[in-house]
Order: C-alpha cells, then sequence, then structure tokens
C-alpha cells in the first residue's frame, strides 16, 4: 500500500513516500533533465563562495548531499561545465543544455556524493541547512540562524575534523 504524500503546488509531485522512504525529483526549470533520489540527504549546505553566487545568480546557494548509491534514477541529457575547487580539486556542474539550470554538482573533495540545489526539489518542506560555508565572503546583510554551523571557508575547525 502506498502511503503517499502529494505536495500540492499545481506542479507534477516532487516528493512522495513509498512506505517509509521519501523519495524526491529535482529537475529543471524545462523539466528536460531530472534527478530523482531516496532517503534523506546526507548534508545540506547554504554556500556564500563566490562561484555559487555566480552560479545561483543570488547571494548564496543551498546544496544537498545525496550518496551515489540514493540516486534512484535520472531522466535527460545535460551539459557539464568543470572548474577547480579551494581544495585544489575539481569541481564539475551538471546544467540542462535547453533551459541552463544546474541539476547536480560533483567536488572531488567529496568522492561519491551528489549535490544536488535544494531549489531544484521545489519542495517548502526541505531539511534546513546544517552548515553554512564561505561565511567570509556572505553579502554583509544576510544573517542566518545562530544555530547552524557557520565556517569562514570551507574548512571544519579543528575540534570537528
Amino acid at each position: 500500500m502506498n502511503a503517499g504524500i502529494q505536495i500540492s503546488t499545481g506542479l507534477p509531485s516532487r516528493t512522495h513516500l513509498e512506505g517509509s522512504t521519501v523519495e524526491r525529483m529535482a529537475r529543471c526549470q524545462c523539466g528536460q533533465l531530472s534527478i530523482t533520489v531516496s532517503g534523506q540527504p546526507t548534508l545540506v549546505t547554504a554556500c556564500n563562495c563566490s562561484w555559487c553566487q555566480r552560479r545561483s545568480g543570488s547571494i548564496f546557494s543551498v546544496a544537498s548531499r545525496w550518496t551515489i548509491d540514493q540516486v534512484k534514477e535520472r531522466t535527460g541529457t545535460s551539459r557539464t561545465f568543470e572548474r577547480p575547487g579551494s581544495s585544489g580539486g575539481r569541481v564539475v556542474l551538471e546544467f540542462c543544455g535547453d533551459c541552463g539550470s544546474t541539476i547536480a554538482t560533483k567536488l572531488d573533495a567529496m568522492p561519491g556524493v551528489l549535490g544536488i540545489p535544494v531549489g531544484a526539489f521545489f519542495d517548502p518542506a526541505f531539511p534546513a541547512p546544517n552548515v553554512v560555508v564561505w561565511c567570509d565572503s556572505k553579502a554583509e546583510w544576510m544573517e542566518f540562524p545562530d544555530d547552524i554551523l557557520q565556517l569562514p571557508d570551507q574548512n571544519p575547525p579543528a575540534s570537528t575534523r
């Protein structure tokens, strides 16, 4: 029996429960490209780095992180853009060649993990960020809740390593 929950947005369902497993679908703006994941994200980050600001067109981006085995389905055709990360490794962005929406990121610094922009899920109940990174370059007027770990760059404090 499907104990499904449908989010009533007037758009196709993006989140549903299959038994006790949550499945979420992230889509690009035109709908040509999608990724379906199951379970809960391993991490949700808000990033204030200049690269994410330019990529998102906003003052920060919010990304969810999923292990590769949580990815259940991919549809459509993506293009990629690669750049160096601050750790010296690669950052690979996957985006829709039709509408330009970023749908996924892969970081050499996080092997076996796929990043998906939270906005691609269109889920108002999506979990909040666990950590905010690159706070040294955030907009001066932007304030994040005090109960979220806030780092000056992307390196965890020595006490949590």
